[in-house]
Protein backbone atom coordinates (compact mmCIF):
# COMPACT_ATOMS: atom_id res chain seq x y z
CA UNK A 1 0.00 0.00 0.00
CA UNK A 2 1.47 3.39 -1.36
CA UNK A 3 1.27 6.01 1.92
CA UNK A 4 0.33 9.43 0.58
CA UNK A 5 2.44 12.86 1.92
CA UNK A 6 0.58 16.07 2.19
CA UNK A 7 3.80 17.85 3.30
CA UNK A 8 4.88 17.21 -0.46
CA UNK A 9 8.10 19.58 -0.10
CA UNK A 10 7.20 23.00 -2.90
CA UNK A 11 4.15 21.62 -4.34
CA UNK A 12 1.61 24.21 -2.80
CA UNK A 13 3.99 27.27 -3.04
CA UNK A 14 4.22 25.69 -7.21
CA UNK A 15 0.33 25.29 -6.73
CA UNK A 16 0.62 29.48 -5.60
CA UNK A 17 2.58 30.65 -8.11
CA UNK A 18 0.71 28.95 -11.18
CA UNK A 19 -2.02 30.62 -9.32
CA UNK A 20 -0.83 33.68 -9.78
CA UNK A 21 -0.08 33.51 -13.05
CA UNK A 22 -2.74 32.21 -14.55
CA UNK A 23 -5.20 34.79 -12.20
CA UNK A 24 -2.52 37.88 -13.66
CA UNK A 25 -3.52 36.88 -17.20
CA UNK A 26 -6.95 36.41 -16.59
CA UNK A 27 -7.71 39.62 -15.37
CA UNK A 28 -5.51 41.18 -17.95
CA UNK A 29 -7.49 39.94 -20.59
CA UNK A 30 -10.93 38.52 -19.55
CA UNK A 31 -12.42 40.61 -16.72
CA UNK A 32 -14.21 43.41 -18.73
CA UNK A 33 -15.24 45.32 -15.50
CA UNK A 34 -13.96 48.68 -15.57
CA UNK A 35 -13.27 48.89 -11.77
CA UNK A 36 -10.57 46.01 -12.27
CA UNK A 37 -7.33 48.18 -13.80
CA UNK A 38 -4.03 48.06 -13.51
CA UNK A 39 -3.33 45.87 -11.06
CA UNK A 40 -0.26 43.84 -10.29
CA UNK A 41 -0.79 40.27 -7.84
CA UNK A 42 1.82 40.28 -5.56
CA UNK A 43 1.23 37.05 -3.65
CA UNK A 44 -0.98 34.28 -3.29
CA UNK A 45 -1.03 31.96 -0.14
CA UNK A 46 -2.98 28.70 0.00
CA UNK A 47 -4.51 27.45 2.72
CA UNK A 48 -2.74 23.55 2.83
CA UNK A 49 -5.77 22.04 2.23
CA UNK A 50 -6.30 24.36 -0.94
CA UNK A 51 -9.96 25.18 -0.67
CA UNK A 52 -8.99 28.85 0.25
CA UNK A 53 -6.37 31.18 -2.13
CA UNK A 54 -5.58 35.06 -0.26
CA UNK A 55 -4.72 36.62 -3.44
CA UNK A 56 -2.95 39.54 -2.54
CA UNK A 57 -3.04 42.80 -5.53
CA UNK A 58 -1.94 46.40 -5.42
CA UNK A 59 -2.76 49.24 -7.67
CA UNK A 60 -0.97 52.32 -9.12
CA UNK A 61 -3.56 54.88 -7.59
CA UNK A 62 -3.16 53.83 -3.67
CA UNK A 63 -6.02 56.40 -2.81
CA UNK A 64 -8.71 54.52 -0.70
CA UNK A 65 -11.63 55.43 -2.74
CA UNK A 66 -9.79 54.05 -5.96
CA UNK A 67 -8.56 50.65 -3.59
CA UNK A 68 -12.42 50.09 -2.45
CA UNK A 69 -13.49 50.09 -5.53
CA UNK A 70 -11.15 47.77 -7.20
CA UNK A 71 -11.82 45.55 -4.27
CA UNK A 72 -15.35 44.92 -5.23
CA UNK A 73 -14.94 44.41 -8.86
CA UNK A 74 -12.18 41.61 -8.19
CA UNK A 75 -14.65 40.64 -5.52
CA UNK A 76 -17.86 40.57 -8.32
CA UNK A 77 -15.61 38.98 -10.64
CA UNK A 78 -14.07 35.71 -7.94
CA UNK A 79 -16.79 33.26 -9.48
CA UNK A 80 -16.02 34.19 -13.08
CA UNK A 81 -11.95 34.20 -12.14
CA UNK A 82 -12.48 30.68 -10.17
CA UNK A 83 -14.14 29.16 -13.21
CA UNK A 84 -11.34 30.04 -15.58
CA UNK A 85 -8.84 28.63 -13.28
CA UNK A 86 -10.74 25.05 -13.11
CA UNK A 87 -10.67 25.28 -16.67
CA UNK A 88 -6.62 25.40 -16.46
CA UNK A 89 -5.84 23.67 -13.59
CA UNK A 90 -6.26 20.41 -12.52
CA UNK A 91 -6.02 20.11 -8.89
CA UNK A 92 -8.27 17.80 -6.62
CA UNK A 93 -9.89 21.15 -5.01
CA UNK A 94 -9.82 24.72 -6.42
CA UNK A 95 -9.40 27.51 -3.78
CA UNK A 96 -12.55 29.83 -3.01
CA UNK A 97 -10.65 33.23 -4.06
CA UNK A 98 -10.31 36.27 -1.32
CA UNK A 99 -8.50 39.18 -2.68
CA UNK A 100 -6.82 41.53 -0.34
CA UNK A 101 -4.70 44.87 -0.98
CA UNK A 102 -1.48 44.54 -0.54
CA UNK A 103 -0.35 47.80 1.76
CA UNK A 104 3.67 46.88 1.57
CA UNK A 105 4.71 49.21 -1.31
CA UNK A 106 3.33 51.84 0.09
CA UNK A 107 4.35 51.51 3.60
CA UNK A 108 7.91 50.58 1.83
CA UNK A 109 7.91 54.10 0.28
CA UNK A 110 6.87 55.42 3.62
CA UNK A 111 9.55 54.16 5.23
CA UNK A 112 12.12 55.08 2.43
CA UNK A 113 10.65 58.79 2.56
CA UNK A 114 11.85 58.65 6.05
CA UNK A 115 15.02 57.56 6.04
CA UNK A 116 15.58 59.89 3.59
CA UNK A 117 14.29 62.94 5.33
CA UNK A 118 16.66 61.63 8.37
CA UNK A 119 19.24 61.21 6.23
CA UNK A 120 19.34 64.71 5.03
CA UNK A 121 18.89 66.08 8.72
CA UNK A 122 22.08 64.49 9.91
CA UNK A 123 23.60 65.79 6.69
CA UNK A 124 22.68 69.33 7.31
CA UNK A 125 23.76 68.82 11.20
CA UNK A 126 27.27 67.45 9.91
CA UNK A 127 27.50 70.54 7.39
CA UNK A 128 26.80 73.10 10.55
CA UNK A 129 29.39 72.03 13.13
Amino acid sequence: MVKHSKSIPGRSQRVADQIQKDLAELIAMEVKDPRVGMITLSEVQLTPDYAHAKVFFTTLADDPAAVQNTLQGLKKAAGFLRAQLGRRLHIHTLPELHFVHDQSTARGAALSKLIDEANATRAKDADEQ
